[in-house]
């Protein structure tokens, strides 16, 4: 709170004027007083004034209109502690709206400084190592990779093999081993020695950098959030005004005017939305959603449609082995072969390939060799001098030649195991829908959720399956980062909430009303250009923050609400002459009390959701190799 406030220098401007007024006050230094009080608020007076003109210019009418002419009565009356109590009151409230308005600036920053500014390039003639600027690296150039740093540009791999980590741009949570020739993207890191790559893209052409673009572009066509209380200044001010007028008028006494607009200042107005917002974030907190603005929650309370990611989002990210087919060997062969060469795996079928083979107590024969072909799969010698391969077809067909394609159903991935130059079998996997998904599907449709749509890069027949388990009728299947974009982007009605994790689901998240990321895979880009993050891998959570909003949003306009109808009580006994200014700016911090008081039963909200069934599943680690080990 402390470093907030060293950063509000008008709020701290006007403790110590209001402070200092009423020392003044206490020893008789009337005169002084008034120095201080008219300095004090003529400079708020025209910041205020200022900022509000450029509201105006914009079509935007606010509260601090009222604002502006309540102070400015308190100074021509000569009730100046009423005025500084009005400054403190407006400074507080606005540096609190603020404050929660723009807390995910800085998100979107460390995904934009991410990108690697300088590289190392090889000279062609000396053959010297010179740092150079990203924008300068032309195709073909070769660069240096030294370990940890991050890869500046698209390339092929000139190195004999290169570790690479992906988790940033596929979500591969495990380093992935690249070999000569191999293509690798930029924005990955360096999981081992140095190595050399030739570029192929440019900076400015390379993945990491188009998908930093499409984000930027994203977030910044997002319109600004208007005030809610702004909503009410119109008619709060007109009622307000006219109040004060017909005071003035029939007492004939211009402090009558004062009076009145002392208790029909907009702080409670000002202060009961951010204070609600920012308690119905700290609700989503505890329910594992971090929310990074108040206008997000205003946003989910408004959702209307919906879109989903599939793998890791609907889905577990978790395949199980659902069937072996046998071909020149046995099913059980196939497996405890397969499980052997899978042990010197980082993707994500290895697990399930090596744990089915564990159940069924198959003893694995020894591997005197094996190496990772990424993308493809791996190639290991059994001791007994067997080749095994494990993986994509193309990669079978290097050792068997012909190769028949196994009928899968919607949602099954096959990998495929060979034996020297035989296909000893093949094994099934699926990628289970998430237990609780269908429910909050539901949970949404019931909340007012009127379309909501699959947004994947998966096969039509996967997402078609999957889509129909969940509930979700309208299915995008194929889709690119950029065609996502366009998708949502044309949904009806609006606002539209999209769900996603993965680097490829960035520029979706921005471009969407609200964007939230399931964190489980810890895509880092995601995260950042999201509205909300899921830190629980529970997409349970998406509704429940739906909820959230809606509550939050109803709670901050019953606070609203309640500021005003409290306000008109006061000015209409002020119009009558019974509250005196300086009483009356006291009885305004009563008011703002009631509101904030009222407000924080947003804190609350989280209690009404009802604990997660959430299993603990494991995020998606399907990396960029999915389906039958294709890319």
């Amino acid at each position: 709170m402390l470093r907030f406030l060293r950063g509000q220098p008008l709020v701290l401007g006007a403790v110590a004027a209001l402070i200092a007024a009423l020392v003044l006050t206490a020893l008789g230094q009337t005169t002084a007083v008034s120095v201080l009080a008219i300095v004090a608020i003529g400079f708020v007076i025209v910041v205020t004034a200022w900022d509000m003109v450029k509201d105006l210019m914009a079509g935007h009418w606010g509260l601090d209109v009222l604002a502006v002419v309540a102070m400015i009565a308190t100074v021509l009356v000569g009730e100046y502690i009423a005025g500084l109590i009005i400054v403190l009151m407006l400074t507080g409230g606005e540096a609190l709206e603020d404050w929660a308005a723009h807390r995910a600036g800085r998100e979107l920053d460390t995904l934009l400084d991410r990108a690697p500014a300088f590289a190392q390039r090889i000279d062609p003639v000396t053959s010297d190592v010179e740092r150079v600027a990203v924008g300068d690296i032309a195709v073909d150039d070769l660069l240096v990779v030294r370990s940890g740093e991050v890869i500046p540009v698209d390339g092929v791999l000139v190195s004999e093999r290169a570790v690479i980590d992906e988790s940033s741009v596929t979500g591969e949570p495990m380093p992935v081993t690249y070999s000569q020739g191999e293509s690798v993207l930029s924005g990955t890191v360096n999981s081992t020695e140095t190595f050399t790559l030739r570029a192929a893209a440019t900076a400015e052409d390379s993945h990491y950098a188009s998908i930093v673009r499409l984000v930027r572009e994203a977030v910044e066509s997002r319109a600004p959030m208007v005030r809610l209380a702004d909503r009410y200044a119109v008619p709060f001010t007109i009622v307000s005004l006219t109040i004060a007028g017909l005071a003035w008028y029939f007492s004939g006494d211009p402090t009558r005017f004062a009076e009145v607009l002392v208790v029909a200042t907009p702080c409670p107005l000002l202060i009961a939305a951010p204070v609600a917002f920012m308690g119905g974030m700290s609700s989503a907190a505890r329910l594992n959603v971090i929310v990074k603005e108040g206008g997000s929650l205003e946003s989910l309370a408004r959702v209307r449609s919906a879109a989903f990611d599939k793998t890791g989002t609907l889905t577990r990210g978790e395949p199980r082995v659902v069937d072996i087919r046998s071909g020149a060997l046995s099913s059980e062969e196939t497996l405890r072969l397969a499980a052997a060469a899978e042990g010197y795996s980082v993707h994500v079928f290895a697990g399930p390939i090596i744990a089915q083979a564990r159940r069924l107590g198959l003893e694995l024969p020894g591997v005197e060799s094996a190496e990772e072909v990424a993308t493809n799969g791996v190639r290991a010698v059994l001791e007994e001098g067997t080749e095994v391969r494990v993986g994509k077809p193309a990669f079978i067909q290097q050792a068997i030649g012909g190769l028949e394609r196994a009928e899968l159903r919607a949602g099954e991935t096959a990998v495929y195991v060979s034996a020297d130059d035989r296909l000893a079998g093949v094994i099934v996997l699926s990628d289970p829908l998430r237990h609780n998904a269908a429910a909050t599907v539901d949970r949404l449709r019931s909340q007012g959720v009127e379309t909501m749509a699959m947004v994947t890069g998966d096969v039509v027949s996967t997402a078609e399956s999957v889509a129909r388990k969940a509930g979700i009728p309208q299915v995008h299947a194929e889709t690119t980062p950029q065609t996502k974009v366009e998708i949502v982007g044309g949904m009806e009605p609006k606002p539209v909430l999209m769900v996603g994790d993965g680097i490829n689901d960035a520029p979706v998240l921005a471009a969407a009303d609200v964007g939230i990321a399931m964190a489980g895979r810890g895509a880092t880009a995601a995260s950042e250009s999201a509205s909300a993050v899921i830190t629980s891998d529970d997409i349970g959570r998406v509704a429940d923050v739906v909820h959230v909003g809606r509550r939050t949003v109803r709670i901050a306009l019953q606070s609203i609400w309640a500021g005003i109808v409290i306000s008109v009580g006061l000015m209409l006994v002020a119009a009558f002459g019974h509250l005196p200014a300086v009483v009356g700016a006291l009885l305004q911090e009563v008011v703002d009390l009631v509101a904030i008081l009222s407000a924080l039963r947003a804190l609350r909200v989280h209690r009404e959701v009802a604990p997660s069934s959430s299993t603990g599943s494991h995020a998606d680690r399907s990396g960029p190799r999915t389906g039958t080990y294709s890319t």
